[in-house]
Parts: structure tokens; C-alpha cells; sequence
């Protein structure tokens, strides 16, 4: 788990608190009732059942954590509207070798999705467009090299 803020918009923020709160309260429960039963099925060094059952303990409680520190490190992306590219910013960008136009919602890692269009601020292409503003021309490193884009506008 990386040290320092992690950028979060506020739906995401509540639906990561509401899964800690299921984890902490219904999904603990039915772990525990599982773990019950499978004790009761007898030897515990050949119970492949209680072998699983602790292995589902150990993933929930690890989830739990990362979830607590997650949460308690998180800083809400405010509704941004800037003139400059910015965390929380929505970003039109124009590949300067096609006429497609691209959007980006800059957001933090731990919400990254690019099938929804959300990069994160992290990403190269989210620190290349970093502070610049409307019709600023950058350019960033891909696998298959350099490329290039402007901004088409910014939200």
C-alpha cells in the first residue's frame, strides 16, 4: 500500500465505505458461520472445507484493512472547474494524427478504469496533461512510442 493521500471522488469514497461496512458486519458474520461449520465436520489437518474457510477469513480481514487504511487516507476530489488540467478535471483531448476526440476523467489510482474513461493522475498520459490548459499541445511515452494530443477543452 503506497504512503500519502489517496484521491477519491465521493461516489467512490461511499461506495468503498459501503463495502467496509458490509465486509465488517454481514460478510464477517458469514464467514465466522462457515468457519462454524466446517469445524464440525471433524479432523481439522484433512478438513478441506475449514482450509478454505480460513483462507476466506484471511481475504476478508485483508480487505477490511486495506479498506480502513484506504478510506482514512482518502481526499475528495472537489468538483473541479479550472482553466487548468487538474485531479477531478474532465479533459477533452484530440490524437494530433486523427480527428477522434478522447475523454478523460483525471482521478486518482485507486479509481482508475480506462473503460470508463477514468485515468489516473498517476498514468503518463494523466501526468502529461497535468496543469496544462485549452489548446495546449503534449506529448507522452507509450509502448509504441511518443504521441502527441491537444486539448480540446476542459471541464
Amino acid at each position: 500500500m503506497t504512503e500519502g493521500l489517496n484521491y477519491l471522488t465521493k461516489e467512490k469514497f461511499k461506495e468503498l465505505k459501503n463495502e467496509l461496512d458490509f465486509l465488517r458486519t454481514t460478510r464477517r458474520k458469514e464467514v465466522a458461520e462457515h468457519l462454524e461449520y466446517s469445524k464440525s465436520l471433524g479432523d481439522l489437518s484433512e478438513n478441506a472445507e475449514y482450509q478454505e474457510a480460513r483462507g476466506e477469513q484471511a481475504n476478508v480481514e485483508d480487505r477490511i484493512i486495506k479498506l480502513e487504511m484506504l478510506l482514512k487516507s482518502a481526499s475528495l476530489l472537489p468538483d473541479r472547474h479550472s482553466d487548468t488540467v487538474g485531479i477531478g478535471s474532465t479533459v477533452m483531448v484530440r490524437k494530433d494524427s486523427e480527428k477522434l476526440i478522447h475523454k478523460y476523467h483525471i482521478v486518482g489510482s485507486e479509481e482508475a478504469d480506462t473503460t470508463q474513461g477514468k485515468i489516473s493522475n498517476l498514468s503518463p498520459i494523466g501526468m502529461a496533461l497535468s496543469g496544462k490548459k485549452k489548446g495546449e499541445t503534449f506529448t507522452f511515452k507509450t509502448p509504441k512510442g511518443e504521441v502527441e494530443y491537444t486539448i480540446a477543452s476542459i471541464e
